[in-house]
């Protein structure tokens, strides 16, 4: 059982700038807890105030949320995989679908059409009757019509879990208030974000590593070739998670991602039934999360004398652009060049594409976005 001095020491560390989740773990792994990383922080950094810590903690437990950290036996097991896994959760409702097996995230479209929000509600309410976990991120279009068709499913008591990217205490869109109470009610919210955190866009493109990393598998029902939903089904897939894809008219642009997302392979699907039989498999191996090289590499920026620690700053990925071109440059000279273990560039070249900065090409490239 993690104490409130604990809890308050974690809010500090992760909230401290400069420290982002990757850096978070390996301090943890280090030191073993986060009261002892913070006791030997290096002076540059400026640990976040425990008074805010403290009435972060306070507002939680006012308005019954649960913040489960990466240590407790609550937290996602499956979502533990990725090399950014959140530090911290912010959890309201049921907190026992957290690692209830097997979910499926539900994605697409925020200006979706009539038929893809209908066939988003059936595929949800079919999966839900057969015991699935949906989820999703409660924004409009596809994301509302899944939960809407979970929750309707067993009676109008089904589950459904939303992830959000704003606090979990803040309704977006304004529009979606009864179906956030009702996911309350009968689901789960949760969110990385601290409580009070407003609608801002970078946030919402992290929230999808989420939505695909404590999930099955990741079904697209609708999404253009620019659509944020693709990004979201890679990284499904780079976590070994099947992909599905509901087709559509060529004709029709909110159907060029799904129908590409086929041609590459995702399962082509029109029901749940497409669906179900590849949850009963068990998943894949996953990789190891860290290898010993990338761990030696980090313990070798410590100095062994635990009161004088340099610790890396978490670094902005503007650098990382510097080591690309507009041809491509292989991610194995990006590590070489960076010196930045494989998780760490993961996350971060992640970032840059959310942004629209760089795109992936095939044979393990990235390259600058061409304008």
């Amino acid at each position: 059982m993690i104490t409130d001095k604990e809890r308050i020491a974690q809010l500090r560390l992760i909230n401290t700038e400069n420290i982002g989740a990757i850096t978070y773990h390996k301090l943890i792994k280090h030191f073993g807890s986060a009261e002892k990383a913070l006791e030997n922080l290096p002076p540059r950094f400026a640990p976040f105030a425990k008074d805010k810590a403290e009435a972060e903690l306070k507002k939680a437990h006012k308005i019954g949320c649960r913040l489960i950290s990466y240590d407790d036996e609550t937290y996602p097991q499956m979502l533990k995989h990725i090399a950014d896994a959140p530090p911290i959760i912010y959890a309201l409702g049921n907190i026992e679908l957290l690692n209830h097996t097997p979910s499926v995230a539900i994605v697409g479209s925020r200006n979706a059409t009539v038929n893809g929000r209908k066939m988003a509600s059936r595929i949800a309410y079919e999966l839900t009757e057969e015991n699935v976990i949906v989820v999703s991120g409660m924004a409009r279009g596809i994301d509302s019509s899944a939960h809407k068709g979970a929750l309707y499913a067993k009676g109008q008591q089904g589950a459904t879990i939303a992830v959000l990217g704003t606090g979990v205490d803040i309704v977006y869109p304004e529009e979606n208030a009864a179906l956030y109470k009702q996911i309350i009610k009968q689901g789960l919210i949760i969110s990385e974000f601290p409580l009070g955190t407003t609608p801002q866009a970078q946030n919402f493109p992290r929230r999808n590593r989420i939505v695909a990393g404590i999930s099955s598998g990741t079904l697209v029902v609708e999404a253009n070739l620019q659509s944020g939903s693709l990004i979201t089904a890679r990284l499904a897939l780079e976590q070994n998670r099947d992909v599905f894809a509901v087709p559509g008219s060529p004709l029709e642009s909110r159907s060029g991602g799904t129908n590409k997302l086929i041609k590459e392979g995702a399962i082509l699907v029109d029901s749940a039934e497409d669906i179900l039989p590849h949850l009963s498999k068990p998943l894949r191996p996953l990789p190891q999360k860290q290898t010993p090289q990338e761990q030696e590499l980090f313990d070798n920026l410590l100095d062994k004398d635990k009161n004088n620690v340099d610790i890396p700053q978490e670094q902005e990925g503007e650098n990382l652009l510097d080591y690309l071109s507009r041809d491509g440059t292989y991610i194995d000279d990006i590590i070489r060049q960076s010196g930045l273990d494989s998780g760490t560039l993961s996350a971060k070249l992640l970032d840059l594409e959310l942004e629209g900065k760089i795109e992936r090409l095939p044979g393990n490239k990235v390259a600058l976005l061409k304008k």
